[in-house]
């Protein structure tokens, strides 16, 4: 999952990458079984290959919509720090990107509630001087480790090493 080194800029590394956790995947997996038992009790209960096609086509859609979808948007979906910037970046096909260079991030907060401590991930908060203001990203593996290597980041000497955007 590692952020490709052809997109980091001269002198620039990543310090921290990661995605959301396989938590998310929960519910997606809970609706994939209960559409397969649904199939099941369907194709036992029944010899219609009429009903059997519909149910087909209706699982097959609820499967597409509410399980490949959202396991394809946790597999492409990235939150990576380097020692310049931060980048979110998302999609299969089409792209989707945000970066905020370090030195407008104001600070790294997060939240862990009941359920995020038992699974161990919480949610980051990045707040910078942007008319947008703050990003969540939830479900963050570890986040207390991720924010306090990204606060370390943040207050590490630029030396002139984050004299620019990042960009």
């Amino acid at each position: 999952m590692a952020y490709p080194t052809k997109l980091l800029n001269d002198g620039e590394h990543v310090v921290i990458s990661t995605r959301t956790h396989p938590k998310a995947l929960i519910g997606p997996a809970m609706i994939l079984i209960v559409v397969v038992a649904a199939v099941l009790t369907l194709a036992n209960m029944t010899d219609s290959t009429v009903l059997g096609a519909i149910a087909g086509a209706v699982s097959a859609g609820i499967v597409v919509w509410f399980v490949l979808r959202p396991f394809i948007d946790w597999l492409t979906t990235t939150y990576t720090f380097t020692n310049r910037r931060f980048i979110k970046r998302s999609g299969l096909i089409a792209k989707e990107g945000r970066t905020i260079p370090l030195n407008r991030i104001s600070g790294v907060d997060f939240e862990i509630g009941v359920i995020d401590r038992i699974f161990g991930c919480g949610t980051l908060i990045v707040s910078d001087a942007s008319t947008n203001g703050r990003v969540l990203l939830d479900d963050i593996p570890h986040v207390e480790q991720v924010q306090l290597k990204v606060a370390e980041e943040l207050h590490a000497p630029a030396g002139g090493d984050r004299s620019d955007d990042g960009t």
